[in-house]
């Protein structure tokens, strides 16, 4: 493994132009505007004053001189330190204006509103993939490598400043349900472990993003100043979705993977209805929503200590993201979160090892952002892959055995007093003791460890699996 390019601000600008220079050789420079109107088209936003079109627009943000990804909307941090959105229309001219900002971010999304939730998401666009630790040889095997078809080829290869960004237009834009942003979430993640290797980038460890990560707007500044715009170039076409998943090795498993979850997103609500009634009827007729688990305050220490001594540069972002996400689902009061997350920000920025890295206030905010309700969901595999850090499972939620397995034998209880009907339609006592354990524990796989849990036999715990595994997946499917 090549040691990663550690050089001065001067170098670093040096190595942008190179990179310029060796892209237009073979590469047709776009404009911003061509660059965008490739990404959405005439006719995906709004008319600018014509609310009656009824459609999404995009979001886009600034955070003048000093980057950090948010997810998936442009951000301006003002005087008073607080975040600007600005709405894209169809006419895209609110992104010329934004050239000239310092740090303007975007992502190919529609969203309805200026909440930039995956719920309020309608479309996306493209997926895009940030690579760091690109140098000339790195450049120079990335599109040597999608030449020889060893990779994708991508729609657009943007020069970002320090490292690479590859977008894949997509041939039709994909609406943003949740079981698609599953499963687009999912592959670009195995895409990442494809395109970050070991020949396109001199740091070993992938840095997994969100789906709905936002990237520097074309024609603003990078981390080396607005005189070193961010450069799109045009390399490849359209890709399909299906194009795609065949660059993802069907050795390893995960193109099966893949392939199954989009099975699963593909069910169409009439069949589900029919294979499925009651969970039909609860979650579509009677509109319930499915809960969610208060956790106590030692999963929020815990992720605390871990960030302050385990996270390493290029993740030191989510690390904090992540804290946020703690913080909510452990009802940690906002106060108590933003003094913490301050206390990290002196040493995060020791960890900077070149000056167009720094660790910043503006880090932090966007990294607060994350303190959300419509976060508190995030998956534990998402967290660790995205903080660098293993995620140990502990099944019981950080509650004693006893005092786990009381709350789930006492769940039943409670929602029969509540006047719910808990008896699954006849179905064994045990079967709903099995599932009630399962919907509050998804990332747990084994049947002994179930059965030790609410002290049953592993056999009555086999007997219904498979049954409530497959009712879990609809009910996740569709949510």
């Amino acid at each position: 493994m090549v040691e990663p390019f550690r050089g001065t601000i001067e170098e670093y600008r040096a190595l942008y132009e190179e990179k310029n220079a060796h892209m237009e050789q073979f590469l047709e420079q776009v404009t911003p505007f061509e660059f965008y109107r490739e990404i959405f088209p005439e006719g995906s936003f709004e008319r600018k004053g014509h609310y009656e079109d009824k459609k999404p627009n995009g979001i886009a943000v600034s955070l003048p001189g000093k980057g950090g990804s948010l997810n998936g909307i442009a951000l301006e941090i003002e005087g008073d330190g607080k975040a600007k959105r600005y709405i894209i229309t169809d006419d895209l001219k609110k992104l010329e204006e934004l050239a000239d900002t310092d740090f303007t971010i975007m992502a190919p999304i529609s969203y309805y509103g200026r909440k930039r939730s995956g719920k309020f998401a309608r479309f996306i666009y493209a997926l895009v993939f940030d690579i760091d630790g690109v140098g000339m040889p790195q450049l120079r095997d990335v599109l040597h490598q999608m030449d020889k078809d060893i990779l994708p080829k991508a729609t657009f290869v943007v020069n970002s400043g320090t490292g690479l960004h590859l977008y894949y237009v997509l041939s039709e834009p994909v609406p943003m349900y949740r079981q698609n942003q599953h499963y687009l979430k999912e592959l670009k993640y195995s895409l990442t472990r494809q395109i970050w290797n070991r020949y396109t980038s001199s740091i070993k460890q992938p840095q997994m993003q969100g789906l709905m990560q936002g990237f520097r707007v074309i024609g603003s500044g990078t981390k080396l100043g607005q005189g070193y715009p961010v450069v799109a170039f045009r390399l490849g076409d359209r890709v399909e979705l299906d194009d795609l998943l065949e660059y993802i090795p069907a050795s390893n498993g995960e193109r099966q993977k893949l392939q199954g979850i989009l099975r699963k997103s593909s069910m169409p609500m009439a069949e589900a209805k029919e294979k499925y009634p009651d969970w039909y009827e609860r979650r579509i007729v009677k509109g319930e929503r499915r809960g969610r688990w208060t956790v106590k305050r030692d999963l929020y220490d815990w992720w605390l200590r871990r960030i302050q001594d385990e996270i390493r540069v290029g993740h030191r972002y989510h690390g904090i993201m992540t804290l946020a996400i703690y913080a909510k689902k452990c009802g940690i009061e906002e106060e108590e979160l933003r003094q913490d997350a301050y206390a990290l920000l002196l040493p995060y920025d020791e960890m900077s090892v070149e000056e167009v890295n720094r660790f910043t206030r503006d880090d932090v905010e966007a990294a607060l952002s994350m303190f959300n309700e419509d976060y508190v969901t995030f998956p534990r595999d998402d967290i660790a892959r995205l903080s660098g850090m293993t995620m140990p499972v502990n099944k019981r939620n950080w509650r004693k055995q006893a005092q786990h397995l009381e709350l789930i034998r006492g769940i039943r209880e409670i929602r029969g007093r509540m006047g719910e009907v808990v008896s699954g339609g006849g179905r064994p006592e045990k079967k709903n003791l099995v599932a009630d354990y399962m919907r509050s524990h998804p990332e747990e796989k084994k049947k002994s460890v179930i059965a030790r849990a609410l002290q049953i036999d592993r056999g009555t715990v086999a007997k219904y699996y498979d049954e409530i595994l497959t009712e879990l997946q609809v009910d996740r499917t569709h949510d």
